[in-house]
């Protein structure tokens, strides 16, 4: 239930702090202001009965009927007797309806009585004697609003106001605080597909701007390493692709026995597809430029120099739309999927390439021995193999591990997966849209 971005679980932790401090100020303010608020309407309330009753002991008795309807008209005030039988209905039982209770008893005495209805009409009931030895007994009817609390609506206002611009504020500082987290994550997410990020701005907090130094310092560290690294294997290729070629020259020229000499001739090939192996696992693909290709007529392209090199292939490819990409990495990623197929598969290859479900699916098919599954991630790793599951046929352990990388390069995935005929399907997926 909790969101998954940084900026919304700030945002909402701050949201939640500030609605609950609100609520607990205004809970607090509602508890404090309930007692003056009720002895304001038990002095209200004490000062009408206190009124009345000097009124109707000043006034003559044929004059009572006219202040009557002079107070009920004037006021608000009616004035009833009181009877045995009436019919009442008490004030809830609420803390402000106690607290003016127990200030018109103490102002009125303890003989009076409050209700919110009586016979069936609504009101706020007070009843009062005239003298304290009268026995005849009288209501006084007030409007029910004067024994209601009301909440002021400005303060509502007021506090709506100061929650919206807490919660602007909330999503300021969560903004502040995760969009440099953002761009480490995605410069992170760069450095793993071998690419070189942009530098973070060192700027922000303390904490902030180490991190950010901290990073590009790794990062350039990382793509130093990377030329080094590039350059010295570049060097150790040159340096022996030039004896080989001399020993390949030798044994054509030297060796009589044509069986001899096709096996060192064999055994310099297989060496040189070795160092060509190592020289594609070390290049830093993300040297290439991106660029829009027509994915279709790439793999097209690449099937028909497979075919003319003698290659069992065959095709099924859809029409494609123009994607973002690498070319040569791609070509490359291919080139090794459809050569591991026919070493370790053997037999005919099916390349087939369609869209489905916002990628781009290029599937390489073989019907050989296939790999289990429980095996597939480990053999995406460089220099593994396993030959128990796909006849035994040497090699680096590179051609995975060098799909997988041009897979992630273009923010896709390698998958390799049982096909349902005996054998493997290596799929790699492409997003359309990176």
């Amino acid at each position: 239930m909790m969101p998954r971005t940084l900026l919304a679980r700030t945002f909402l932790l701050l949201a939640l702090l500030v609605l609950l401090t609100t609520a607990a100020w205004l809970s607090l303010f509602r508890y404090i202001d309930a007692e003056p608020r009720a002895r304001e309407t038990a002095q209200l309330g004490a000062s009408a009965v206190n009124l009345v009753r000097a009124s109707l002991l000043a006034a003559a008795a044929d004059k009572r009927l006219r202040l009557f309807e002079e107070l009920g008209s004037r006021e608000g005030i009616r004035l009833l007797p009181a009877e045995a039988d009436d019919l009442l209905v008490a004030m809830p039982d609420t803390r402000f309806q106690r607290l003016i209770r127990r200030e018109l008893t103490a102002r009125l005495g303890p003989q009076t009585r409050i209700a919110a209805q009586v016979n069936g009409e609504s009101g706020f009931w007070i009843s009062f004697r005239l003298d304290d030895r009268d026995d005849d007994e009288f209501w006084l009817i007030l409007p029910r609003e004067r024994a209601t609390r009301s909440f002021a609506g400005h303060w509502l206002t007021w506090g709506l106001l100061a929650v919206a611009l807490a919660l602007i504020i909330a999503w300021l500082i969560a903004s502040r605080i995760s969009r440099p987290l953002r761009a480490m994550a995605e410069a992170a997410a760069a450095v793993g597909r071998g690419q070189m990020p942009t530098p973070l701005p060192e700027s922000g907090a303390e904490e902030m701007r180490r991190l950010a130094h901290a990073f590009n310092a790794m990062a350039s560290s990382l793509e130093r390493h990377e030329k080094d690294r590039s350059e010295v294997l570049a060097g150790i290729s040159h340096d022996l692709r030039t004896p080989l070629t001399r020993l390949r020259l030798e044994a054509e020229m030297s060796i009589a026995d044509d069986s001899a000499r096709q096996g060192v001739i064999t055994d310099v090939e297989e060496m040189e597809a070795v160092i060509s192996q190592f020289m594609d696992y070390a290049r830093n693909e993300s040297g290439e430029t991106p660029v829009r290709a027509d994915l279709g007529a790439l793999l097209a392209e690449v099937a028909e120099r497979k075919i003319a090199a003698g290659r069992a292939l065959h095709t099924a490819i859809a029409d494609l739309p123009e994607i973002e990409l690498r070319p040569k990495s791609l070509v490359r990623a291919v080139n090794n999927l459809i050569d591991n197929a026919a070493k370790y598969g053997g037999g005919e290859v099916l390349l087939q390439a369609m869209v489905l479900n916002g990628e781009v699916r290029i599937e390489i098919v073989d019907h050989g021995p296939g790999i289990p599954a429980a095996e597939a991630e480990r053999l995406k790793r460089p220099f593994t193999r396993l030959e128990s599951a796909r006849t035994g046929a040497g090699g680096t352990g590179l051609g995975l591990a060098i799909v997988d990388r041009v897979a992630r390069l273009h923010d896709g995935r390698l998958e390799l997966l049982p096909n349902p005929g005996g054998g493997l399907i290596a799929r790699l997926v492409l997003p359309l849209r990176r």
